[in-house]
Protein backbone atom coordinates (compact mmCIF):
# COMPACT_ATOMS: atom_id res chain seq x y z
CA UNK A 1 0.00 0.00 0.00
CA UNK A 2 1.38 3.41 -0.97
CA UNK A 3 2.26 5.99 1.67
CA UNK A 4 -0.20 8.79 2.30
CA UNK A 5 0.67 12.15 0.78
CA UNK A 6 1.24 14.76 3.45
CA UNK A 7 -1.31 17.57 3.50
CA UNK A 8 0.95 19.81 5.57
CA UNK A 9 1.15 23.11 3.76
CA UNK A 10 4.82 23.83 2.96
CA UNK A 11 6.55 27.22 3.04
CA UNK A 12 6.62 29.20 -0.19
CA UNK A 13 9.13 28.06 -2.78
CA UNK A 14 12.38 29.99 -2.42
CA UNK A 15 12.28 31.57 -5.91
CA UNK A 16 8.92 33.13 -5.04
CA UNK A 17 10.23 34.40 -1.69
CA UNK A 18 13.29 35.86 -3.39
CA UNK A 19 11.19 37.76 -5.94
CA UNK A 20 8.84 39.21 -3.35
CA UNK A 21 11.55 40.20 -0.87
CA UNK A 22 13.54 41.83 -3.67
CA UNK A 23 10.55 43.92 -4.77
CA UNK A 24 9.68 44.87 -1.20
CA UNK A 25 13.11 45.51 0.26
CA UNK A 26 15.76 46.17 -2.37
CA UNK A 27 16.74 49.82 -2.72
CA UNK A 28 17.88 50.70 -6.23
CA UNK A 29 20.85 53.05 -5.92
CA UNK A 30 22.31 52.79 -9.42
CA UNK A 31 22.16 56.11 -11.27
CA UNK A 32 22.89 54.22 -14.49
CA UNK A 33 19.83 52.03 -13.92
CA UNK A 34 17.55 55.05 -13.43
CA UNK A 35 19.00 56.87 -16.43
CA UNK A 36 18.63 53.77 -18.60
CA UNK A 37 15.07 53.29 -17.30
CA UNK A 38 14.22 56.84 -18.39
CA UNK A 39 15.45 56.13 -21.91
CA UNK A 40 13.61 52.82 -21.81
CA UNK A 41 10.39 54.60 -20.84
CA UNK A 42 10.77 57.04 -23.72
CA UNK A 43 11.53 54.36 -26.27
CA UNK A 44 8.77 52.04 -25.07
CA UNK A 45 6.06 54.70 -25.18
CA UNK A 46 7.32 55.80 -28.59
CA UNK A 47 6.99 52.25 -29.91
CA UNK A 48 3.40 52.22 -28.66
CA UNK A 49 2.59 55.47 -30.43
CA UNK A 50 4.01 54.15 -33.68
CA UNK A 51 1.91 51.00 -33.43
CA UNK A 52 -1.25 53.11 -33.39
CA UNK A 53 -0.73 53.68 -37.12
CA UNK A 54 -1.45 50.02 -37.82
CA UNK A 55 -5.12 48.91 -37.95
CA UNK A 56 -4.17 45.33 -37.10
CA UNK A 57 -3.14 46.69 -33.70
CA UNK A 58 -5.79 49.33 -33.10
CA UNK A 59 -8.65 46.93 -33.80
CA UNK A 60 -7.71 45.13 -30.57
CA UNK A 61 -7.60 48.26 -28.41
CA UNK A 62 -10.23 50.02 -26.32
CA UNK A 63 -12.66 48.50 -23.82
CA UNK A 64 -13.66 44.84 -23.89
CA UNK A 65 -17.24 45.91 -24.58
CA UNK A 66 -17.51 48.79 -27.09
CA UNK A 67 -18.49 52.04 -25.42
CA UNK A 68 -17.57 50.91 -21.92
CA UNK A 69 -15.42 53.44 -20.07
CA UNK A 70 -14.32 54.07 -16.51
CA UNK A 71 -14.46 57.36 -14.65
CA UNK A 72 -10.95 58.27 -13.52
CA UNK A 73 -9.68 55.05 -15.03
CA UNK A 74 -6.25 54.24 -16.43
CA UNK A 75 -5.49 56.04 -19.67
CA UNK A 76 -3.88 54.69 -22.83
CA UNK A 77 -1.17 56.97 -24.28
CA UNK A 78 -1.88 58.26 -27.77
CA UNK A 79 -5.62 57.64 -27.42
CA UNK A 80 -8.64 58.95 -25.55
CA UNK A 81 -9.36 55.61 -23.86
CA UNK A 82 -10.02 55.60 -20.12
CA UNK A 83 -10.29 52.01 -18.94
CA UNK A 84 -10.12 49.74 -15.93
CA UNK A 85 -6.46 48.97 -15.16
CA UNK A 86 -6.64 45.36 -16.36
CA UNK A 87 -7.86 46.32 -19.83
CA UNK A 88 -5.63 49.39 -19.95
CA UNK A 89 -2.64 47.14 -19.25
CA UNK A 90 -3.63 44.98 -22.22
CA UNK A 91 -3.95 48.04 -24.45
CA UNK A 92 -0.61 49.54 -23.47
CA UNK A 93 1.16 46.18 -23.55
CA UNK A 94 -0.17 45.31 -27.01
CA UNK A 95 0.85 48.71 -28.40
CA UNK A 96 4.34 48.44 -26.96
CA UNK A 97 5.03 45.01 -28.44
CA UNK A 98 3.18 45.28 -31.72
CA UNK A 99 6.05 46.28 -34.00
CA UNK A 100 8.78 44.25 -32.29
CA UNK A 101 10.68 47.51 -31.77
CA UNK A 102 11.00 47.77 -27.96
CA UNK A 103 13.91 46.65 -25.81
CA UNK A 104 15.24 43.11 -25.69
CA UNK A 105 16.99 40.70 -23.33
CA UNK A 106 18.85 37.71 -24.72
CA UNK A 107 20.04 34.79 -22.60
CA UNK A 108 18.93 31.18 -22.15
CA UNK A 109 15.49 32.71 -22.60
CA UNK A 110 14.67 35.72 -24.74
CA UNK A 111 12.18 38.46 -24.13
CA UNK A 112 11.35 42.14 -23.95
CA UNK A 113 11.37 43.43 -20.36
CA UNK A 114 9.70 46.73 -21.24
CA UNK A 115 6.55 44.69 -21.96
CA UNK A 116 5.97 45.03 -18.21
CA UNK A 117 5.30 48.75 -18.63
CA UNK A 118 1.74 47.88 -19.70
CA UNK A 119 0.75 46.80 -16.20
CA UNK A 120 3.03 49.24 -14.40
CA UNK A 121 1.80 52.37 -16.16
CA UNK A 122 -1.87 51.37 -16.13
CA UNK A 123 -1.89 50.68 -12.39
CA UNK A 124 0.25 53.71 -11.54
CA UNK A 125 -1.97 56.08 -13.52
CA UNK A 126 -5.17 54.59 -12.08
CA UNK A 127 -3.86 54.83 -8.52
CA UNK A 128 -2.53 58.37 -9.05
CA UNK A 129 -5.92 59.53 -10.31
CA UNK A 130 -7.70 58.01 -7.32
CA UNK A 131 -5.87 59.22 -4.26
CA UNK A 132 -2.58 57.30 -4.19
CA UNK A 133 -0.09 59.80 -5.52
CA UNK A 134 2.80 58.15 -7.32
CA UNK A 135 5.68 59.82 -9.13
CA UNK A 136 7.46 58.78 -12.28
CA UNK A 137 10.39 57.70 -10.08
CA UNK A 138 8.03 55.05 -8.69
CA UNK A 139 7.38 53.95 -12.28
CA UNK A 140 11.10 53.85 -13.10
CA UNK A 141 11.78 51.81 -9.93
CA UNK A 142 9.06 49.33 -10.87
CA UNK A 143 10.51 49.10 -14.38
CA UNK A 144 14.02 48.41 -13.05
CA UNK A 145 12.70 45.65 -10.78
CA UNK A 146 10.47 44.10 -13.44
CA UNK A 147 13.40 44.07 -15.86
CA UNK A 148 15.54 42.43 -13.19
CA UNK A 149 13.04 39.67 -12.35
CA UNK A 150 12.33 38.81 -15.97
CA UNK A 151 15.96 39.06 -17.01
CA UNK A 152 17.51 37.11 -14.13
CA UNK A 153 15.00 34.27 -14.53
CA UNK A 154 15.93 34.23 -18.23
CA UNK A 155 19.69 34.02 -17.70
CA UNK A 156 19.87 30.29 -16.99
CA UNK A 157 16.34 28.99 -17.65
CA UNK A 158 15.13 28.27 -21.17
CA UNK A 159 11.35 28.28 -21.32
CA UNK A 160 11.40 28.09 -25.12
CA UNK A 161 13.12 24.69 -24.98
CA UNK A 162 10.11 23.24 -23.17
CA UNK A 163 7.72 24.95 -25.60
CA UNK A 164 6.62 27.83 -23.37
CA UNK A 165 6.61 31.44 -24.47
CA UNK A 166 8.73 34.02 -22.67
CA UNK A 167 5.64 36.05 -21.72
CA UNK A 168 5.32 33.80 -18.65
CA UNK A 169 8.15 35.94 -17.27
CA UNK A 170 6.25 39.14 -18.09
CA UNK A 171 3.31 37.80 -16.11
CA UNK A 172 5.45 36.91 -13.11
CA UNK A 173 7.50 40.12 -13.10
CA UNK A 174 4.47 42.35 -13.66
CA UNK A 175 2.53 40.60 -10.91
CA UNK A 176 5.32 41.23 -8.41
CA UNK A 177 5.89 44.92 -9.11
CA UNK A 178 2.23 45.76 -9.63
CA UNK A 179 1.43 44.13 -6.28
CA UNK A 180 3.92 46.49 -4.65
CA UNK A 181 2.34 49.53 -6.35
CA UNK A 182 -1.07 48.40 -5.13
CA UNK A 183 0.22 48.18 -1.56
CA UNK A 184 -0.23 44.46 -1.02
CA UNK A 185 1.23 42.92 2.13
CA UNK A 186 4.14 40.52 1.85
CA UNK A 187 1.80 37.55 2.31
CA UNK A 188 -0.53 38.86 -0.38
CA UNK A 189 2.41 39.41 -2.73
CA UNK A 190 3.60 35.84 -2.19
CA UNK A 191 0.09 34.65 -2.98
CA UNK A 192 -0.07 36.83 -6.11
CA UNK A 193 3.25 35.59 -7.53
CA UNK A 194 2.25 31.99 -6.85
CA UNK A 195 -0.98 32.60 -8.76
CA UNK A 196 1.07 33.81 -11.73
CA UNK A 197 3.04 30.56 -11.79
CA UNK A 198 -0.04 28.35 -11.35
CA UNK A 199 -1.74 30.01 -14.33
CA UNK A 200 -1.88 28.34 -17.69
CA UNK A 201 1.16 29.55 -19.64
CA UNK A 202 1.25 30.50 -23.31
CA UNK A 203 2.78 28.11 -25.83
CA UNK A 204 5.32 29.41 -28.34
CA UNK A 205 3.19 28.09 -31.20
CA UNK A 206 2.47 31.57 -32.53
CA UNK A 207 6.17 32.45 -32.87
CA UNK A 208 7.29 29.53 -35.03
CA UNK A 209 6.74 28.04 -38.46
CA UNK A 210 4.26 27.02 -39.66
CA UNK A 211 2.01 28.89 -37.19
CA UNK A 212 3.75 32.28 -36.76
CA UNK A 213 1.05 34.88 -36.32
CA UNK A 214 -0.08 38.13 -34.80
CA UNK A 215 -0.71 36.75 -31.32
CA UNK A 216 3.02 37.21 -30.75
CA UNK A 217 2.31 40.94 -30.94
CA UNK A 218 -0.35 40.97 -28.21
CA UNK A 219 0.79 38.04 -26.05
CA UNK A 220 2.77 40.31 -23.72
CA UNK A 221 -0.19 42.66 -23.38
CA UNK A 222 -2.25 39.66 -22.38
CA UNK A 223 0.42 38.61 -19.84
CA UNK A 224 0.88 42.00 -18.19
CA UNK A 225 -2.89 42.55 -17.97
CA UNK A 226 -3.33 39.10 -16.44
CA UNK A 227 -0.72 40.12 -13.87
CA UNK A 228 -2.82 43.12 -12.85
CA UNK A 229 -5.87 40.88 -12.54
CA UNK A 230 -4.03 38.38 -10.34
CA UNK A 231 -2.62 41.12 -8.11
CA UNK A 232 -6.11 42.53 -7.60
CA UNK A 233 -7.41 39.04 -6.79
CA UNK A 234 -4.65 38.52 -4.23
CA UNK A 235 -5.42 41.93 -2.72
CA UNK A 236 -8.84 40.60 -1.67
CA UNK A 237 -7.12 38.04 0.56
CA UNK A 238 -7.40 35.16 -1.91
CA UNK A 239 -5.06 32.32 -0.99
CA UNK A 240 -1.87 31.36 -2.76
CA UNK A 241 -0.13 28.07 -3.52
CA UNK A 242 3.24 27.86 -1.73
CA UNK A 243 4.78 24.91 -3.58
CA UNK A 244 3.40 25.81 -7.01
CA UNK A 245 6.88 25.35 -8.46
CA UNK A 246 8.17 22.32 -6.56
CA UNK A 247 5.07 20.24 -5.78
CA UNK A 248 5.61 16.67 -6.95
CA UNK A 249 3.58 15.81 -10.09
CA UNK A 250 1.37 18.93 -9.92
CA UNK A 251 3.94 21.73 -9.70
CA UNK A 252 5.37 23.89 -12.46
CA UNK A 253 8.72 22.09 -12.49
CA UNK A 254 7.19 18.67 -13.11
CA UNK A 255 4.32 19.75 -15.36
CA UNK A 256 6.06 22.39 -17.49
CA UNK A 257 9.82 22.30 -16.93
CA UNK A 258 10.75 18.64 -17.41
CA UNK A 259 11.25 18.17 -13.67
CA UNK A 260 14.05 20.72 -13.44
CA UNK A 261 14.26 23.43 -10.79
CA UNK A 262 15.19 26.96 -11.79
CA UNK A 263 18.87 27.94 -11.87
CA UNK A 264 20.12 31.40 -10.99
CA UNK A 265 23.31 33.11 -12.10
CA UNK A 266 23.14 36.18 -9.87
CA UNK A 267 21.04 37.78 -7.10
CA UNK A 268 18.47 40.42 -8.04
CA UNK A 269 19.83 43.96 -8.31
CA UNK A 270 19.77 46.35 -11.27
CA UNK A 271 21.96 44.41 -13.72
CA UNK A 272 19.32 43.82 -16.38
CA UNK A 273 18.21 47.42 -16.84
CA UNK A 274 21.83 48.54 -16.95
CA UNK A 275 22.61 46.03 -19.71
CA UNK A 276 19.32 45.90 -21.63
CA UNK A 277 19.43 45.97 -25.43
CA UNK A 278 17.63 48.82 -27.18
CA UNK A 279 16.17 48.26 -30.63
CA UNK A 280 17.01 51.52 -32.33
CA UNK A 281 17.81 51.03 -35.99
CA UNK A 282 15.32 48.44 -37.20
CA UNK A 283 11.92 47.03 -36.16
CA UNK A 284 13.14 43.46 -36.41
CA UNK A 285 13.53 40.40 -34.19
CA UNK A 286 16.68 41.17 -32.24
CA UNK A 287 18.75 38.22 -33.39
CA UNK A 288 18.67 39.75 -36.88
CA UNK A 289 19.60 43.35 -35.96
CA UNK A 290 23.28 43.04 -36.80
CA UNK A 291 22.48 41.11 -40.00
CA UNK A 292 20.17 43.91 -41.14
CA UNK A 293 22.84 46.51 -40.35
CA UNK A 294 25.34 44.50 -42.42
CA UNK A 295 22.82 44.21 -45.27
CA UNK A 296 22.32 47.98 -45.36
CA UNK A 297 26.10 48.40 -45.61
CA UNK A 298 26.24 45.86 -48.45
CA UNK A 299 23.43 47.66 -50.28
CA UNK A 300 25.60 50.77 -50.36
CA UNK A 301 28.62 48.79 -51.52
CA UNK A 302 26.63 47.21 -54.34
CA UNK A 303 25.33 50.60 -55.44
CA UNK A 304 28.89 51.97 -55.53
CA UNK A 305 29.82 49.08 -57.84
CA UNK A 306 26.85 49.75 -60.10
CA UNK A 307 25.24 46.51 -58.94
CA UNK A 308 21.85 45.67 -57.42
CA UNK A 309 20.30 42.75 -55.57
CA UNK A 310 19.53 41.22 -58.96
CA UNK A 311 23.26 40.59 -59.37
CA UNK A 312 23.43 38.44 -56.22
CA UNK A 313 23.94 34.70 -56.65
CA UNK A 314 24.25 33.69 -53.01
CA UNK A 315 24.26 35.20 -49.49
CA UNK A 316 25.72 33.34 -46.51
CA UNK A 317 24.94 34.50 -42.98
CA UNK A 318 27.47 33.42 -40.35
CA UNK A 319 25.48 33.53 -37.15
CA UNK A 320 24.73 32.13 -33.68
CA UNK A 321 22.58 29.15 -32.71
CA UNK A 322 19.64 31.13 -31.30
CA UNK A 323 19.23 32.99 -34.58
CA UNK A 324 19.02 29.75 -36.52
CA UNK A 325 16.57 28.23 -34.04
CA UNK A 326 14.17 31.19 -34.06
CA UNK A 327 14.25 33.01 -37.40
CA UNK A 328 16.01 30.87 -40.04
CA UNK A 329 13.03 30.14 -42.24
CA UNK A 330 12.30 29.19 -45.87
CA UNK A 331 9.03 28.75 -47.72
CA UNK A 332 5.95 30.98 -47.96
CA UNK A 333 5.48 33.79 -45.43
CA UNK A 334 1.84 34.26 -44.58
CA UNK A 335 1.61 37.54 -42.68
CA UNK A 336 3.54 40.43 -41.15
CA UNK A 337 4.34 38.40 -38.03
CA UNK A 338 5.78 35.63 -40.20
CA UNK A 339 8.00 38.10 -42.06
CA UNK A 340 9.51 39.81 -39.03
CA UNK A 341 10.57 36.39 -37.74
CA UNK A 342 12.38 35.37 -40.92
CA UNK A 343 16.03 36.45 -41.18
CA UNK A 344 16.04 35.83 -44.91
CA UNK A 345 13.23 38.37 -45.36
CA UNK A 346 14.85 40.86 -43.00
CA UNK A 347 18.14 40.66 -44.94
CA UNK A 348 16.60 40.60 -48.42
CA UNK A 349 14.64 43.83 -47.96
CA UNK A 350 17.64 46.03 -47.07
CA UNK A 351 19.78 44.38 -49.76
CA UNK A 352 17.13 45.45 -52.27
CA UNK A 353 15.96 48.78 -50.85
CA UNK A 354 18.67 49.86 -48.42
CA UNK A 355 16.19 50.05 -45.53
CA UNK A 356 13.98 48.03 -43.17
CA UNK A 357 10.95 49.77 -41.68
CA UNK A 358 7.76 48.58 -40.01
CA UNK A 359 5.91 49.18 -43.27
CA UNK A 360 8.23 46.77 -45.08
CA UNK A 361 6.45 43.81 -43.47
CA UNK A 362 3.10 44.83 -44.97
CA UNK A 363 1.59 43.00 -47.95
CA UNK A 364 2.23 45.89 -50.36
CA UNK A 365 5.99 45.53 -49.96
CA UNK A 366 6.02 41.76 -49.54
CA UNK A 367 4.39 41.32 -52.97
CA UNK A 368 7.61 42.48 -54.62
CA UNK A 369 8.82 39.29 -56.31
CA UNK A 370 12.47 40.26 -55.88
CA UNK A 371 12.22 39.60 -52.14
CA UNK A 372 11.26 35.93 -52.46
CA UNK A 373 13.81 35.39 -55.24
CA UNK A 374 16.57 36.74 -52.98
CA UNK A 375 15.29 34.92 -49.87
CA UNK A 376 15.74 31.62 -51.68
CA UNK A 377 19.52 32.12 -52.01
CA UNK A 378 20.16 33.29 -48.43
CA UNK A 379 21.36 30.62 -46.00
CA UNK A 380 22.58 30.53 -42.38
CA UNK A 381 25.55 28.69 -40.89
CA UNK A 382 26.37 28.59 -37.19
CA UNK A 383 29.68 29.96 -35.94
CA UNK A 384 30.38 28.32 -32.55
CA UNK A 385 32.34 31.40 -31.43
CA UNK A 386 29.35 33.62 -32.11
CA UNK A 387 27.18 31.23 -30.09
CA UNK A 388 29.65 31.24 -27.20
CA UNK A 389 29.94 35.04 -27.21
CA UNK A 390 26.14 35.30 -27.25
CA UNK A 391 26.03 33.50 -23.89
CA UNK A 392 29.14 35.11 -22.38
CA UNK A 393 27.94 37.47 -19.56
CA UNK A 394 30.79 39.88 -20.31
CA UNK A 395 30.03 40.08 -24.03
CA UNK A 396 26.43 39.10 -24.78
CA UNK A 397 27.07 39.78 -28.44
CA UNK A 398 24.40 39.19 -31.10
CA UNK A 399 26.76 38.70 -34.03
CA UNK A 400 26.01 38.19 -37.70
CA UNK A 401 28.35 38.28 -40.70
CA UNK A 402 27.19 38.43 -44.32
CA UNK A 403 29.09 37.24 -47.37
CA UNK A 404 27.67 38.08 -50.80
CA UNK A 405 28.65 36.21 -53.98
CA UNK A 406 27.64 37.81 -57.29
CA UNK A 407 26.54 36.10 -60.48
CA UNK A 408 29.84 36.98 -62.15
CA UNK A 409 31.78 35.08 -59.47
CA UNK A 410 32.85 38.13 -57.45
CA UNK A 411 32.76 37.57 -53.69
CA UNK A 412 32.40 40.75 -51.65
CA UNK A 413 34.41 41.01 -48.42
CA UNK A 414 32.44 39.70 -45.48
CA UNK A 415 30.61 42.38 -43.47
CA UNK A 416 30.51 41.39 -39.80
CA UNK A 417 28.65 43.22 -37.02
CA UNK A 418 28.95 41.75 -33.54
CA UNK A 419 27.04 44.31 -31.47
CA UNK A 420 23.92 46.20 -32.55
CA UNK A 421 23.72 49.95 -31.94
CA UNK A 422 21.40 49.45 -28.96
CA UNK A 423 23.88 47.22 -27.12
CA UNK A 424 25.52 48.45 -23.91
CA UNK A 425 28.90 48.48 -25.67
CA UNK A 426 27.51 50.86 -28.33
CA UNK A 427 25.28 52.86 -26.00
CA UNK A 428 27.09 56.12 -26.81
CA UNK A 429 26.20 55.72 -30.49
CA UNK A 430 22.70 54.62 -29.68
CA UNK A 431 21.25 57.15 -27.25
CA UNK A 432 21.13 60.13 -29.66
CA UNK A 433 19.39 57.88 -32.19
CA UNK A 434 17.00 56.62 -29.50
CA UNK A 435 16.02 60.20 -28.67
CA UNK A 436 15.58 60.92 -32.37
CA UNK A 437 13.37 57.83 -32.67
CA UNK A 438 11.27 59.06 -29.71
CA UNK A 439 10.87 62.52 -31.21
CA UNK A 440 9.72 61.00 -34.50
CA UNK A 441 7.15 58.86 -32.74
CA UNK A 442 5.75 61.79 -30.74
CA UNK A 443 5.04 63.59 -34.02
CA UNK A 444 2.77 60.71 -35.06
CA UNK A 445 0.14 61.36 -32.36
CA UNK A 446 0.71 64.56 -30.37
CA UNK A 447 0.34 68.26 -31.10
CA UNK A 448 3.46 70.40 -31.35
CA UNK A 449 2.74 71.85 -27.92
CA UNK A 450 2.34 68.40 -26.36
CA UNK A 451 5.49 67.16 -28.08
CA UNK A 452 7.52 70.00 -26.58
CA UNK A 453 6.15 69.39 -23.10
CA UNK A 454 6.82 65.65 -23.24
CA UNK A 455 10.35 66.14 -24.54
CA UNK A 456 11.26 68.80 -21.98
CA UNK A 457 10.26 66.52 -19.12
CA UNK A 458 11.48 63.24 -20.58
CA UNK A 459 14.98 64.53 -21.31
CA UNK A 460 15.45 65.68 -17.70
CA UNK A 461 16.07 62.94 -15.15
CA UNK A 462 15.23 65.24 -12.25
CA UNK A 463 12.04 66.69 -13.73
CA UNK A 464 10.73 63.33 -14.91
CA UNK A 465 11.30 61.56 -11.61
CA UNK A 466 9.55 64.30 -9.66
CA UNK A 467 6.47 64.48 -11.89
CA UNK A 468 3.23 62.79 -10.87
CA UNK A 469 2.29 59.77 -12.96
CA UNK A 470 -1.15 61.18 -13.77
CA UNK A 471 0.41 64.42 -15.02
CA UNK A 472 2.97 62.65 -17.21
CA UNK A 473 0.47 60.22 -18.74
CA UNK A 474 -1.92 63.13 -19.27
CA UNK A 475 0.52 64.71 -21.71
CA UNK A 476 0.11 61.71 -24.04
CA UNK A 477 -3.68 61.75 -24.18
CA UNK A 478 -5.46 62.82 -27.39
CA UNK A 479 -9.07 63.82 -27.90
CA UNK A 480 -11.42 61.11 -29.07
Amino acid sequence: MSAHISNVRPPFDQPIIDIVDYVLNYEVTSELAYETARYCLMDTLGCGLQALEFPACTKLLGPVVPGLTMHRGARVPGTAYELDPVQAAFNIGAMIRWLDFNDTWLAAEWGHPSDNLGGILAVADWLSRNGTKLTMRDVLTAMIKAHEIQGCLALENSFNKVGLDHVVLVKVASTAVVSKLLGLTREQMLNAVSLAWVDGQALRTYRHAPNAGSRKSWAAGDATSRAVRLALIAQTGEMGYPSVLSAKTWGFYDVSFKGNAFKFQRPYGSYVMENVLFKISFPAEFHSQTAVEAAVTLHSQLAAMGKTAADIKRVTIRTHEACIRIIDKQGPLNNEADRDHCIQYMVAVPLIFGRLTAEDYEDDVARDERIDVLRAVISCVEDPRYTADYHDPEKRSIANALTVELNDGTVLPEVAVEYPIGHRLRRGDGIPLLVEKFEGNLVRRLSEKAQRKVLEVSLSQERLEAMGVDEYVGMFIVEG
